[in-house]
């Protein structure tokens, strides 16, 4: 169900390294998705040396090819897609 939230608003299918995944869901009028995973997992990015903290609850609202706030349950990283060349871009998020 995660690929397919994935594919269905063009965001990379490697964004999102999650596990154990018990619970995943959205609610296409408004946007908002949620995935509920049973451990945090991390995942370090060899290609630009950046590791990344996924919570246990990832949410948060999104449309065709980004994804609207910080994404929360991402620890230090707000990730957007760039659709026409297909690179995904890493900016620092103060909040966290």
């Amino acid at each position: 169900m995660a690929v397919v939230l994935l594919e269905e608003f063009g965001l990379p299918l490697g964004i999102l390294f999650v596990v154990n995944i018990s619970e995943v869901g959205s609610v296409r009028a408004t946007g908002y998705m949620w995935i509920v995973q049973e451990n945090k997992v991390e995942h370090n990015f060899k290609m630009i040396s950046k590791l990344v903290s996924y919570d246990t609850e990832i949410h948060d609202y999104v449309e065709k090819y980004q994804i609207k706030n910080s994404c929360c349950g991402l620890q230090l990283m707000s990730i957007i897609d760039d659709p026409p060349i297909g690179k995904i871009h890493f900016k620092s998020d103060t909040n966290y």
